[in-house]
Formats: C-alpha cells, sequence, structure tokens
C-alpha cells in the first residue's frame, strides 16, 4: 500500500510515520515544508494542481495529513489549517489516483461540552476560539469533498514528544525547574480543568486502522475519560519523584495568571491575557464518547496516562 504522509515531521506526525514504517505492506512517501521530507511542498502556498500533478505520479492509495497549526492568529491558523486541506482536497479530486484520505481534526472543533458528559460524533460542533474554527472548517471540507475520506478529531494527546508550551508540557517543566532549585511549593493556576487525554502512539494506531478500513466521515479518538489536570499532576508528581506540595492558584481562567498550566506561551514572556474563557476554546470539562472507533476501526486506546506522564517527564528532566 502506497501512503503519501502530509506533516510527518510534527507532534503526532512524527508517531504516525514511525507506525506506518513498522507496517512491511506499506511503502511510505513524506510531503511536507522541512527539508528531510521526501517532497518539499507547502500546501498552504502551493496550487492545486502542482499537488495533483504529483499524485498522478506517485499514486497512492492512501493519502494522510497531520499537517496543521495549532498557535498563531486566525490569518495564520486559517491559511494552514483550512485553505491547506482545500488544497489536497481539490488536487485529490483533479487526481486519477482516487487515494482515500485520513484527515487528522481535533477535539476543539466541539468547542466547550456539559460536565460529565462524553461526545459522541453527532454533537453539534460549536468551537470557542479561531483554532476550532479553522479545524472545523477543514472538517466539512473534507465531508463535502466527495472523497473517500475519514476525520479522527483526536482528544488531547499525550506522551513522548509533548510541546512544552501544551498544559501537560508546562506542567512537567514547572516541575523540572521546581525540583532543580528545590522548591518544596509549586504553585499553578489552571488545575481544574477536565480533558481526555489520549497518547499520541495510540493516535498512530488509530490513523494506521483507518488507513486500512472502509469507514467515512468523523471519528474520535480519545481515551473516553475526562481526567482533571490536577490529578494529572499529582500522578506526575509521583511519577518524577518530587516530595513537594502542589498548590492551585484560585482566579479566572481567562485572567492574567501567568503561571496557569493552560495559557498559552507569547513572544514575550510576560502575562498576557487569554482571548477565550479556555486557551483550546473547550471550556472546562471535555470526554470523548469513542465507540464508533471502537466499532467501526477495531480501535481501543491501551496506553494509559501515567505511562504517558512518564514519557513526559523523562523529556523534560532530561533539559539543561
Amino acid at each position: 500500500m502506497r501512503v503519501l504522509l502530509i506533516g510527518a515531521n510534527g507532534y503526532l506526525g512524527r508517531f504516525v510515520a514511525d507506525r506506518l514504517l513498522a507496517d512491511p505492506a506499506v511503502q511510505l512517501t513524506a510531503l511536507g515544508r522541512g527539508d528531510d521530507a521526501d517532497v518539499r511542498f507547502d500546501l498552504a502556498a502551493g496550487s492545486p494542481g502542482a499537488l495533483t500533478r504529483f499524485l498522478d505520479a506517485v499514486h497512492p492509495g492512501v493519502v494522510v495529513n497531520c499537517a496543521g497549526a495549532t498557535r498563531g492568529g486566525a490569518r495564520d491558523l486559517t491559511r494552514h489549517n483550512t485553505v491547506a486541506v482545500a488544497t489536497v482536497c481539490e488536487a485529490l479530486r483533479r487526481s486519477g489516483c482516487g487515494a482515500r484520505l485520513v484527515q487528522l481534526g481535533c477535539s476543539s472543533e466541539y468547542g466547550p461540552s456539559q460536565s460529565g458528559s462524553s461526545t459522541a460524533e453527532d454533537a453539534v460542533p460549536r468551537p470557542g476560539g479561531p483554532y476550532g474554527v479553522s479545524k472545523l472548517a477543514a472538517t466539512e471540507l473534507v465531508l463535502g469533498s466527495g472523497l473517500d475520506a475519514v476525520v479522527l478529531r483526536v482528544f488531547s494527546p499525550a506522551g513522548p514528544g509533548t510541546p512544552a508550551g501544551s498544559p501537560l508540557g508546562r506542567l512537567a517543566e514547572a516541575m523540572r525547574r521546581a525540583m532543580q532549585s528545590g522548591d518544596s511549593d509549586l504553585k499553578l493556576g489552571g488545575l481544574g480543568v477536565q480533558r481526555d487525554f489520549v497518547d499520541v502512539r495510540d493516535v498512530a494506531r488509530a490513523v494506521h486502522a483507518a488507513s486500512l478500513s472502509a469507514a467515512q466521515g468523523v471519528i474520535n479518538i480519545g481515551s473516553g475519560r475526562a481526567v482533571r489536570l490536577r490529578d494529572a499532576a499529582a500522578i506526575l508528581a509521583r511519577v518524577a519523584g518530587y516530595g513537594g506540595a502542589l498548590h492551585e492558584l484560585d482566579g479566572p481562567p481567562g485572567g492574567h495568571l501567568r503561571a496557569a498550566i493552560g495559557h498559552p506561551r507569547t513572544e514575550a514572556d510576560h502575562p498576557a491575557p487569554v482571548a477565550y474563557p479556555y486557551p483550546d476554546g473547550c471550556g472546562s470539562w471535555q470526554q470523548a464518547d469513542v465507540r464508533t472507533a471502537r466499532d467501526r476501526l477495531g480501535w481501543r486506546p491501551r496506553i494509559n496516562l501515567e505511562e504517558s506522564l512518564a514519557d513526559i517527564w523523562m523529556e523534560a528532566a532530561c533539559r539543561i
């Protein structure tokens, strides 16, 4: 099976590439903006015609799109998350390769949900920020393209390679600094948020399964269990051997808490307001209903959060 992987150097793309390369039946070609891609191509700037010619030459059976941007203004997010996907869809429609498209979406497309609920694929999306809006627009383009396509809505990815600017990455870095300086008290904000964490290696397994399946439409990829960041912090402290006390700072999640775990990094290292009540636009609670992934892909998460956090800590502890 010839697979064209777009975004192989990204956080999720690296693990998807490893998973696909482990299948001896897969012949993998990586397309991206970096020098180490097999083929250099910028989806946000390149034309559908140029991509069509490449598809006709390579003739993949599956195209997996892991590319996209998670940070930036609305314009950049739209270019890299929506315009780029429009280019992929148009190129596939023009091409004679007939490839199946596996698009990686995200849980930010759903927006906030009611505490205690599990979000299924038929929920009405109400993204709470520009990132979710740009990803939802991409999903709608894929679903309306007429292609053989599936969108995997990935909830909160965790595990090795977790970006330092993500909630779990910032938590690990704060704990590393506390241990390095000998602080017996770690004060953090935003620990009341509850998210559905899924290991990146399980996400890669889901992409592999979706590539081989005939499933179409939207499929949630998550653990099916919401975890409070405060509880994740306690697990991380145990894994790291941190014996200090964890103190949660009080204050509104949309305020100026620089120490808030969910607060995104900014160009200048000083307090900056959060444009939405929660940086990912998902409110205080998110939990996936993952029955569709089980029924249509034969997929279940295998790696628990403690193992994911142990890998995050291992990387954080090695930073100088």
